[in-house]
């Protein structure tokens, strides 16, 4: 447990840093990029994006660690503490305070996920949900971030929010095969190669990498971030309940404690995406530029 929630907390600290560094390489980019391959090649001939690139990845080191150890329940929710982090980074590196607002908002986060852990004690549940299971979990999650994706298109006002949606749901299915890849290696890890699992997750892996970067892209980092945030754990929470049969606490007076913990984190992390110190006071979408 205590391995879970270290590791969780150094994925989260990771993946914030790598959001701010990402999306100031991204931002460069042309937008008739957006949604293509060619979008993710360009960024990788751009140092900052490979920097963030690579503390992305180290993060993801920490995320399969603590997702060996622990439950999607457990540590999923611990990865919107990464906005706890960014505010202090935010305010050393632009030389700011942080205002009552921030304070406000990372005390709600604090508090609403330290609430729902410490209530709803979650299981580790079953680390190989059946064929079926995973067929209806696939169903659901691509079939609900194709239609996002596809309304991003159409709707170019809500574009970023609907990106940042269907990466939210693509980071939580990550987050499932993970787990599960993370079982299958500890017990075979030449074995595992003969499963499907770690091939999925390297297919959804690259997809969320190209819908989540052209989030990035579509427009500033208070739009898409808080979305991911919440999406994110939320996702997890079904997919664990569900398909791995992880369980909480429901009992007596439980299940409205939960439900006002995870009410308080969604407003903390909605405060703090609109922060200076986690957006940037000049954090706007990237214009549209010709290709070059």
């Amino acid at each position: 447990m205590v391995i879970a929630v270290v590791a969780a907390l150094m994925a989260a600290l990771g993946y914030a840093v790598a959001s701010v560094l990402q999306h100031q390489a991204v931002g460069r980019e042309p937008s008739s990029h957006s949604m293509r391959p060619r979008l993710v090649l360009r960024l990788l001939a751009r140092p900052r994006w490979l920097i963030g690139a690579a503390v992305n990845l180290t993060a993801y080191g920490f995320q399969f660690l603590a997702l060996s150890y622990g439950s999607l329940v457990l540590v999923q929710p611990l990865m919107v503490s990464g906005l706890l982090f960014a505010l202090p980074f935010g305010a050393v590196v632009g030389h700011k305070h942080m205002s009552r607002t921030d304070w406000l908002g990372a005390l709600a986060v604090f508090a609403g996920v330290t609430v729902f852990l410490l209530v709803a004690s979650p299981s580790k549940g079953n680390p190989e949900p059946s064929g079926l299971a995973w067929a209806v979990v696939f169903v659901i999650t691509l079939g609900i971030a194709g239609i996002l994706v596809f309304a991003a298109g159409r709707h170019t006002a809500r574009r970023t929010m609907y990106l940042a949606c269907a990466t939210g749901i693509f980071y939580g299915l990550t987050a499932a095969l993970t787990k599960t890849v993370a079982h299958l290696v500890s017990n075979d890890a030449v074995g595992a190669l003969g499963q499907w699992q770690p091939y999925a997750l390297m297919a959804v892996a690259l997809l969320s990498l190209l819908v989540g970067q052209s989030a990035f892209q579509s427009g500033p980092l208070s739009s898409s971030l808080p979305v991911l945030a919440v999406v994110d754990p939320v996702v997890s929470i079904v997919i664990g309940a569900l398909a791995f049969k992880e369980t909480v606490n429901t009992s007596g007076a439980t299940l409205p404690i939960e439900l006002a913990a995870l009410a308080s984190m969604v407003i903390g992390i909605f405060i703090l995406g609109t922060s200076d110190l986690v957006a940037g006071p000049a954090d706007r979408p990237a214009e549209s530029r010709p290709p070059s």
